[in-house]
């Protein structure tokens, strides 16, 4: 291959002028130069990937100015910023719990991680999260959430913590759906029956308005967004029927005298 041929190569490969000079000169050879700009090309891809997916986010929301700063300075965060905003969540949220050993484990151990080369999907779940769990609001509501859901030492699940920790909940409620089922009537007690038995219903009530109110199925699914899992559909409208089903229950009961 003659110099020209050889110049024009390197240069539709990206290579500056300093780099082609080198390696015509016989100061590096052409695999040393490659290997130093696939990795300086990584890097403009997955810089070029961040900025994609925070501009895919201003146009789909809208976005001011500061806002826009806003979510490209959460993107750009190292690996050690991500994870000292979700361990100041995660204290907030769950630390001072009374739990048993492997729930406290286990809560310790959780962890939401953006991978080295993320999706745009994968970036923009992660604006969306780390405003989320930045938000005072939203801890204290999800706070109230672990209260009423997680099992204390010494005694059993609470009432209405299989509706978040058991999907099938959400699927037989998903099933009636379907069939049309209204969450007044008599369908819909002997759904129920079926799902609580003689749990006690305001505390499953109040345990399934807690989680909603605080937005425990976005967070979920931003959590797998971000892990890039695939995660079970949104629930949100099977537990807002749910919560009517069971005010209906309620208002039916005859008072007690």
């Amino acid at each position: 291959m003659c110099i020209r041929d050889r110049v024009r190569t390197l240069r539709e490969l990206g290579l500056g002028l300093d780099d082609v000079c080198r390696v015509l000169s016989g100061r590096t050879t052409v695999a040393e130069v490659a290997d130093a700009h696939v990795a300086a090309l990584d890097a403009q891809i997955r810089s070029l990937k961040v900025s994609r997916a925070v501009l895919s986010t201003v146009a789909k929301r809208g976005s001011t100015a500061e806002e826009t700063a806003l979510m490209n300075r959460l993107a750009r965060l190292s690996a050690a910023e991500r994870k000292q905003i979700i361990d100041e969540f995660k204290e907030e949220v769950f630390g001072g719990l009374d739990v048993e050993p492997r729930v406290r484990d286990r809560l310790r151990s959780f962890s939401i991680e953006l991978p080295d080369d993320p999706s745009p999907e994968q970036v923009d779940a992660w604006i969306e999260l780390a405003e989320l769990v930045r938000d005072p609001g939203f801890r204290a509501r999800l706070r109230t959430w672990m209260e009423l859901n997680t099992p204390v030492p010494g005694q059993g699940r609470p009432p209405g913590a299989s509706i978040w920790w058991a999907r099938h909940v959400v699927q037989t409620v998903a099933e009636v759906r379907r069939r049309g089922v209204a969450p007044e009537g008599p369908v819909a007690a002997e759904v129920l029956a079926e799902l609580f038995g003689d749990a006690d219903r305001t505390a499953v009530l109040r345990s399934l308005e807690a989680g909603i109110e605080a937005g425990a199925e976005r967070y979920r699914r931003l959590v797998a967004r971000v892990r890039g899992q695939d995660s079970s559909p949104d629930a949100t409208e099977e537990l807002e029927w749910l919560a009517r089903a069971l005010h209906a229950a309620d208002q039916a009961r005859p008072a007690v005298r």
